[in-house]
């Protein structure tokens, strides 16, 4: 019995040996998990933290990265870039995104990220404060620069977001974005831009005058134009509450001259900007030329806004103004209606709108260089466009040695078109050809849920000179 014992015991201590061996290999040590990804950013030499917030199912995270003020003399100095980082998943797709102007540094996603279902880096245009570099050499704000900005904060990325890449903005952002893929081709394996102006040559705009004469309906172009030459009619009273307003709110008038040479700009401001950002349909809500002078004054701050040609209203957008009057070009058109009633000839142009203390020089041939290799070189480049959006009277257009190269436009649509808002045949085609840049499943509908406050689309009140 006492060896049956000694026998069981034995057995009892092999059986637990091999169970403690088979469970130990089952327990494999598990891999390392990854960094986190603000600190997988942060290795990255240049890079500084400035603030996460919370987002579901996101992470949204703002840093700023050091660039050079000249890319083509590294050594000269840098500045620092702020850029937003909307963080999915390193194993999805990233998209590329600027405004052109300031990055908003609250939670946004643009259309394509949507689509795709991806992560978003959003990237402030050099010059916008706070991403300026102190002293400020203007000479080194131009496209050339901002698209070296962009492929020297994508080299730094793509370690970290390996997949596909999409280049995409609104406007200004869609003209950046475009800029970006002519200088540097490889980088993107698609660009979506937005109501991208362009003006291929500065001085040639008869376009816009076409446009007008057609735009929306007789009645509603006669409605505008009248409206447009009371406010001028009764500039002297409107000027003298318009002044008053300043001083209540401490608005100055030292760059563009005086509150009426501001008022003036605002008044031509006054048609474009009503197509812009309205509909057709707004037109209902056009005043006549007989209503009260509240009543103009009002529609003349909602559609054209008083702010935008004090100092203050200026100066957030002296970049673009300085970019519009020595590469980007500006619009110019036909007021007849006007006639006899306009004090400042000339005075509608970027150089208004620029410190004298900023030397401005027009290069041409800048923008003849980016249409003509979009008409014959674009590949996997898509634009929407409004049909009454007067930005649009000037358009990128793709020839024969495009490839894969789209051109849409959302009928009735302003500056805020979207593919969204297309015919739904052309919807379900741009949908998927967006996706299949992204390297993701081809379907007609973005891949991503819809988010009321994610997918905002925030179109800012801009005067015509400021797409």
């Amino acid at each position: 019995m006492r060896k049956m014992l000694r026998w069981l015991l034995s057995l009892a201590i092999l059986v637990g040996t091999v169970g403690a061996g088979a469970g130990s290999v089952s327990a494999a040590p598990a891999a390392p998990a990854q960094p986190d990804i603000k600190e997988r950013v942060l290795a990255i030499p240049g890079m500084r933290f400035v603030e996460e917030q919370p987002y579901e199912g996101y992470r949204f995270l703002v840093f700023s990265y050091a660039q050079p003020v000249d890319h083509r003399h590294p050594s000269k100095g840098t500045f620092q870039q702020r850029f937003t980082l909307l963080h999915k998943a390193t194993d999805r797709p990233t998209v590329f995104y600027t405004s052109g102007y300031n990055v908003t540094t609250a939670p946004r996603r643009s259309e394509p990220t949507q689509l795709v279902d991806g992560n978003q880096v959003s990237m402030e245009y050099r010059f916008f404060t706070p991403s300026r570099p102190q002293p400020a050499d203007w000479s080194k704000l131009d496209i050339w620069q901002a698209a070296s900005d962009q492929h020297r904060l994508f080299r730094a990325l793509k370690p970290v977001y390996g997949k596909k890449w999409l280049a995409t903005g609104g406007s200004k952002g869609g003209m950046t974005a475009t800029y970006y893929r002519r200088f540097y081709p490889r980088d993107m394996d698609g660009t979506v831009a937005y109501v991208a102006p362009n003006d291929v040559a500065d001085k040639e705009d008869s376009a816009y005058d076409r446009f007008f004469e057609g735009v929306g309906t007789a009645e509603c172009r006669t409605k505008l134009n009248a409206v447009q030459r009371e406010a001028l009619v009764r500039r002297d009273e409107i000027v003298k509450r318009y002044q008053k307003w300043a001083d209540d709110e401490k608005q100055t008038f030292t760059v563009v001259g005086s509150a009426d040479k501001a008022y003036e700009n605002v008044v031509l401001d006054l048609v474009w900007a009503f197509w812009q950002y309205h509909l057709l349909k707004d037109c209902a809500d056009v005043p006549a030329p007989t209503a009260s002078t509240d009543e103009l004054y009002g529609f003349i701050d909602e559609i054209s806004g008083f702010s935008a040609y004090t100092d203050q209203g200026l100066e957030t957008y002296t970049p673009y103004y300085y970019q519009a009057g020595t590469e980007l070009g500006s619009p110019t058109f036909k007021t007849p209606h006007l006639a006899g009633l306009l004090r400042y000839p000339g005075i509608y142009a970027p150089r208004s709108y620029v410190p004298r203390d900023i030397p401005m020089r027009f290069k041409q041939g800048v923008m003849a260089d980016i249409d003509r290799w979009v008409r014959h070189d674009a590949h996997r480049m898509l634009f929407v466009y409004g049909q009454n959006d007067p930005w649009g009277a000037e358009r990128f257009r793709v020839g024969k040695g495009a490839k894969d190269a789209y051109v849409y436009t959302v009928a009735g649509g302003n500056h805020g078109s979207s593919i969204a808002q297309l015919a739904a045949e052309e919807k379900a085609k741009a949908t998927a050809e967006v996706q299949q840049w992204a390297g993701v499943s081809t379907t007609s509908k973005p891949l991503a849920r819809h988010d009321a406050k994610l997918d905002r689309r925030e179109t800012e009140r801009e005067p015509v000179l400021r797409p």
